[in-house]
């Protein structure tokens, strides 16, 4: 009975990731089992099934536990990243509730394929090898492309998914290939043996060069790295709009947190090759991110090329390959959540009698017709460009101090100017909220989106008075690998 009761507890890292899969079966259940609509308890249940995960999270003890021979690993890092996918996940779903409900998306599937998503990419994020990490991240990709098209009355929504598969699948074999490759001249699977393996063979290896970059570029089609971005405009712009708002968050920080573990766990030894890749998307982000946006009419879009800067400037913290730099990474990816998420709440609230609005222009004169949802849209946007005192001028201080440390100073400085082209984009839908003669007002905001705004605007206000609590949890997590 001991030897059962030990060999049980001897699992306990795997609770958590226990639990969705439970949860997950059970919401399958319940639905196949009760007639109507029930979509709305689905919501219901798949938040308290996220709760459940998080509070078994949160239990854990601190330190590094490994599972499977090393192919699961349990630690700081990945408590730190699970808790923000669960909390992008739930935010989604709140946000979501009444654009499902008024479109052809209102079915419980919804929620069990997003259940689905999170668990692969919580597998992502304790991948401690390279068959556990191509395992979390095809589960991740098969639902999302699945939730892309949810709107089957949307030729635009099939097109998104469609451009998704096909791309994703690219990115997948490229992942494959250079997977291969990697355990062609190592040997090894696990993330520890195959750092022992490239510490005897240094950079030597030709083919092991060759499968650490097909590595890269596939999960850089993942965060939508540049040059693997092409296909993120096309499917933000056509996916349901909560979906986009998904695609934004969770999926982003499960790729950027098996980036960080590949590169820091499995290739120290040669930091100086990946690190080169690394500073060179980063900066063609930026700059994409950057100048890109400034022409966009759908504000959708404009998000999408958002996006693509911010994981530039998040992986300007990777490029320092230290501690500081893969706290600032944590750091970043915490406060681009929150305003992202706040952003897609108001871009949400957008609508009319007549459906969703997508067009820039349709937000003239909005302070004269909704003065809230103007000044929470306005403080999100200043956030997102980097504004001080707000949120997102304290997280790209983090990544361009970072970088400096590392004598990155070429890398932080085209950050800098980046973020001074960005802003325009920013301002300039501001100034046409604020300034610009007022149109048809837009319905009046449902609560769970009022609900998320104002916890994203009460965030990103109130940072600089207490950041220490995000910044000491982040510090714990970088620690996972120095």
């Amino acid at each position: 009975m001991d030897n059962a009761f030990t060999a049980l507890m001897s699992y306990a890292p795997v609770l958590p990731e226990i639990i969705m899969i439970l949860g997950i079966l059970a919401l399958l259940t319940f639905g196949v089992f009760r007639t109507g609509n029930i979509t709305r308890t689905a919501e219901w249940i798949a938040l308290i099934i996220l709760g459940l995960v998080g509070w078994a999270i949160i239990s854990q003890a601190p330190g590094e536990q490994l599972l499977f021979n090393g192919s699961f690993i349990q630690d700081d890092f990945g408590r730190f990243m699970k808790i923000l996918v669960l909390a992008a996940t739930g935010f989604t779903i709140l946000i979501a509730s009444s654009y499902v409900r008024d479109t052809e998306m209102d079915r419980y599937e919804f929620p069990v394929l997003i259940l689905f998503a999170v668990l692969g990419m919580m597998l992502m994020i304790s991948a401690g090898g390279l068959i556990a990490l191509y395992l979390g991240l095809e589960m991740q990709s098969l639902s999302l492309y699945v939730v892309a098209t949810m709107r089957r009355d949307s030729v635009r929504s099939s097109e998104a998914g469609l451009k998704y598969f096909v791309l994703g699948a690219l990115s997948s074999g490229m992942l494959l290939y250079g997977a291969s490759l990697v355990y062609g001249f190592t040997g090894a699977i696990t993330f520890s043996k195959i750092a022992a393996a490239v510490q005897s063979m240094g950079t030597d290896s030709l083919g092991l060069i060759f499968g650490l970059v097909f590595l890269l570029a596939g999960i850089a089609f993942k965060i939508s790295a540049v040059p693997f971005h092409m296909w993120t405009p096309d499917v933000y712009q056509g996916a349901p709009t909560p979906v986009t708002a998904f695609f934004a968050g969770a999926p982003k920080v499960a790729a950027m947190a098996m980036l960080i573990r590949l590169t820091l766990d499995a290739f120290p030894a040669i930091t100086g090759q990946w690190q080169q890749i690394i500073v060179f998307i980063s900066i063609a982000s930026m700059l994409l991110g950057a100048f890109a946006a400034i022409g966009q009419t759908n504000i959708k879009r404009l998000m999408a090329y958002s996006s693509i800067g911010h994981m530039g400037f998040a992986l300007v913290g990777l490029a320092a390959a230290s501690q500081s730099g893969t706290k600032a990474v944590l750091i970043y990816l915490a406060i681009y959540v929150v305003m992202t998420l706040g952003t897609f709440a108001c871009i949400l609230a957008m609508r009319r009698d007549d459906g969703m609005i997508e067009d820039i222009n349709e937000l003239a004169g909005l302070s004269k017709n909704d003065l809230t949802l103007a000044v929470m849209l306005a403080v999100l946007f200043f956030s997102l460009a980097g504004i001080p005192p707000l949120a997102g001028f304290f997280a790209k201080f983090y990544v361009f101090l970072a970088a400096i440390e590392a004598e990155l100073y070429t890398l932080a400085i085209v950050g800098v100017l980046a973020s001074v082209v960005g802003a325009y984009y920013y301002l300039r839908i501001v100034k046409i909220m604020f300034f610009d003669e007022a149109v048809e007002p837009f319905q009046p905001i449902t609560g769970r989106l009022k609900f998320v705004m104002m916890l994203s605007g009460i965030f990103v206000l109130a940072f600089v008075l207490a950041p220490t609590y995000l910044v000491e949890a982040a510090n714990a997590a970088a620690k996972s690998f120095f």
